[in-house]
């Protein structure tokens, strides 16, 4: 999730400081990813994939649930793939997992998944639609995708594009995102819009654990980067992007119907037929 633009110190300690007590990356608490999880696996006994998976705070919750899950999980980090093994055998669920450090954009595998998740790591694939084809590409028949995405609440001002650096292109409205997915050929079985309540409790959750470290640890090399990392993450989202940022965490299943592209591309051969 967004960590506008933070001092010169190693993003990925960052993150994993900052998040270290929220239930996941992402404004979501933890009766909300609970729920998402259980309408996502109702059988108990799925493959799971997450790209981007972080510390697999998400894969950990859900293989504990569910003994008979497999999960695998695909991160870039070195460091939040360690966390995410020792997070693993503190859950006893290490015998559930398998964890790919590599690209999770180029990532590949010989046996489809029967959910495929791509929450709060789009950024990872160039963006939402991208995402999506990634995670389709890997996905079981009857299989389903849980992906979560930031969608614009109301118009962003410039103080809100300036602490997420970010363009207005980079995000849309709710409608006009779920419209993206529908035309894309996904159909929406379930969602979640984290609340406002979700949202300040996540922001505070970040600031306050990357302050805590760096007051603990006063002789610590970046324990003054990371107080100016929270003070700058802080202000950026109380005098920015509060209230102006949203998130949405989709389920979806691929349509029946085809998509609007798909029609489209049909539409564009028949008529090349008749002009021959």
């Amino acid at each position: 999730m967004p960590d506008g633009r933070l001092p010169a110190v190693d993003r990925q300690v960052i993150s994993s400081l900052a998040h270290r007590d929220h239930p996941v990356a992402a404004p979501l608490d933890d009766a909300s990813v609970d729920r998402l999880l259980d309408r996502a696996l109702p059988r108990g006994d799925e493959r799971l994939l997450d790209l981007g998976c972080g510390e697999a705070a998400w894969l950990v919750r859900a293989l504990a649930a569910r003994p008979g899950a497999r999960g695998e999980g695909v991160d870039l980090s070195p460091p939040a793939l360690a966390r995410a093994r020792e997070a693993a055998l503190a859950a006893g669920v290490e015998g559930q997992l398998t964890l790919h450090e590599q690209d999770a954009a180029r990532f590949t595998a010989p046996r489809a998944f029967d959910l495929v998740c791509v929450v709060g790591s789009t950024h990872a694939f160039g963006g939402l639609m991208p995402a999506l084809a990634a995670a389709g590409a890997l996905l079981a028949e009857g299989g389903r995708v849980l992906i979560g995405e930031g969608f614009w609440e109301r118009e962003p001002s410039r103080a809100a594009l300036a602490a997420l650096d970010a363009p207005p292109g980079d995000f849309d409205d709710l409608a006009t995102t779920v419209d993206r997915v529908t035309a894309a050929g996904w159909m929406p079985v379930h969602a979640h819009v984290s609340t406002p309540g979700e949202w300040d409790e996540y922001e505070w959750a970040w600031t306050g654990s990357l302050s805590e470290w760096a007051l603990d640890h006063p002789g610590h090399p970046d324990s003054a980067a990371a107080l100016k990392a929270a003070s700058a993450h802080r202000e950026g989202w109380l005098r920015g992007y509060r209230g102006t940022l949203g998130f949405v965490t989709l389920l979806l299943r691929p349509s029946p119907e085809p998509s609007r592209e798909q029609m489209r591309e049909r539409a564009g051969a028949g008529n090349l037929g008749r002009h021959r």
